[in-house]
């Protein structure tokens, strides 16, 4: 009896103060609606404050003695860089972090290489494919891609920095070429041999390698206007490898070189038929052959997600060959979209991926010359508070539906205790 008499006095006292429960209610969801919007400029500061603290911290450590810290350092410019586009604040810094670069990659080693190389182009991008900074790195990357004492890794790294710094500010065509040409040096390390066998000595380091040169290569190639390329590729004069090379590097042992040779092949047919339909339509035949082989491998030797990953490839491949064909890709960021719909437009935005990784999204809607790229237009400007006033306003809107639908569930519960308090007592 006493429990059922405290329950009874609890489900009165609960039901005395219905009135003024709900009040509480409206006047907590008022005031949060005001709090939200008044606090939100405190919010968007604080977060300012933070990642300043965050990067100058970066910038004070990527000049200790340590190169442990030296590469933690570096490596958080570069997730800071990728997630936000700030080129008034890099623009105060620009030639820190130019100092930077080129210290890790002249002087550094191994990690401290690699990260030197993957700031090169995020800060290039920042300050909007600025040609001076281009250029002014571009020959110690060089340097650097060529010497065979560094380590493949830095290598690789140095020739994914390398061509991206040329796409943004090389607008002559002889020095595409040249820097191409270097390119092949490299990549040319997994051409068959004279007996038409694939290269044994060549490792999975050095296939990452070779095939970042590659990638490299054909990111330049969507710069070479159509006709001047199909004139380089058919004079005979061994400007650009013919087309048996790259059909040979489809032989590679290692899955990166194969698939970059495949896009390779589609960007080259690409670009030839832009100025000559029937561009290389002897080679069709043999071309289309290979390919199909490995559109359909099923060789047991290879890891499973590799030959699923190989046969996408070589499928949207195999599909342009015969058909004409380019995969279509559609990419959905905030109220726009991005369509590849040509293999050069997906070799680019693959290139800028592989630079920005998971803030490449943000980047699409912020950077301007990611916007110029895939002619996206200027950035989308938002009237009202900070710039969010759409989004504030959904939040809002978001906010009143929850509260009235928290009071009309307190408003039923509380009936429903009326009556199991009455059935008790």
């Amino acid at each position: 009896m006493p429990r059922r008499n405290k329950k009874s006095a609890a489900g009165k006292g609960r039901t005395n103060d219905s009135n003024s429960e709900d009040e509480s209610f409206d006047n907590v969801s008022v005031y949060s609606h005001v709090s939200e919007v008044a606090s939100s400029d405190a919010t968007d500061e604080l977060a300012n404050e933070r990642f300043e603290e965050k990067f100058e911290k970066a910038l004070e450590q990527a000049t200790e003695k340590s190169v442990q810290t030296r590469v933690q350092a570096l490596q958080a410019i570069c997730e800071l860089l990728m997630h936000r586009y700030i080129p008034d604040y890099v623009e105060d810094r620009k030639m820190t972090m130019m100092d930077f670069v080129e210290k890790s990659i002249r002087r550094g080693k191994g990690q401290e290489q690699v990260w030197g190389a993957r700031l090169a182009p995020l800060l290039v991008l920042q300050m909007g494919g600025d040609q001076g900074i281009s250029k002014a790195m571009n020959q110690f990357l060089l340097n650097t891609v060529q010497d065979k004492s560094v380590g493949f890794d830095a290598r690789a790294k140095c020739c994914t920095a390398l061509g991206l710094l040329s796409f943004l500010g090389c607008e002559d065509v002889g020095e595409l070429v040249h820097l191409m040409q270097c390119f092949e040096a490299i990549f040319a390390g997994s051409y068959l041999r004279g007996d038409d066998k694939t290269p044994v000595s060549v490792t999975a380091e050095a296939g990452t390698l070779h095939a970042e040169a590659l990638n490299a290569w054909g990111l330049l190639l969507t710069l070479i206007p159509s006709g001047d390329f199909v004139s380089l590729m058919t004079t005979g004069q061994n400007m650009f490898p013919s087309i048996k090379k790259f059909l040979g590097l489809l032989q590679s042992t290692h899955l990166d070189v194969r698939m970059a040779a495949g896009e390779t092949i589609a960007l080259i047919l690409e670009s030839g038929r832009a100025h000559d339909e029937d561009f290389l339509e002897d080679d069709i035949a043999e071309l289309s052959e290979a390919v199909k082989q490995l559109a359909t491998d099923s060789h047991k030797y290879r890891a499973k997600r590799d030959r699923k990953a190989q046969r996408a490839t070589f499928r949207d491949v195999l599909r342009y060959l015969e058909e004409d064909i380019s995969p279509e890709i559609s990419i959905r960021f905030g109220t726009e979209s991005l369509t590849l719909d040509s293999w050069s437009i997906h070799h680019q935005y693959s290139a800028l991926c592989t630079v920005m990784g998971p803030g490449m999204t943000l980047q699409l809607q912020e950077n301007e010359v990611i916007r110029e790229i895939f002619q996206l237009g200027p950035r989308p400007t938002n009237t009202g508070i900070n710039g969010n006033a759409k989004i504030k306003q959904s939040k809002l809107e978001r906010h009143l539906v929850n509260a009235a639908a928290f009071k009309a569930r307190s408003i039923t519960r509380g009936k429903n205790r009326d009556k199991r308090s009455a059935v008790v007592t």
